[in-house]
């Protein structure tokens, strides 16, 4: 079975982020967590962009005309 195929673990990773305790790390420490999540909103945002261009597309070629 594909990783795919599987059903998503309960609470998803942005949630477990979420409910880290933040004490035991550093200012440095810190600020790299904030870059990488900044690069991951990132990733995610050009993902959303491009599945919403592609859904356009197919609506553009799939729609009736006049609809």
């Amino acid at each position: 079975m594909d990783d795919e195929d599987r059903p998503r673990p309960m609470g998803d990773a942005a949630s477990r982020l979420a409910a880290e305790d933040l004490a035991p790390y550093s200012q440095a420490e810190l600020g790299e967590r904030i870059a990488l999540l900044e690069a991951e909103i990132a990733r995610v945002r050009a993902h959303r962009d491009k599945t919403a261009d592609h859904m356009a597309a197919a609506n553009a070629l799939f729609s009736k005309p006049g609809s």
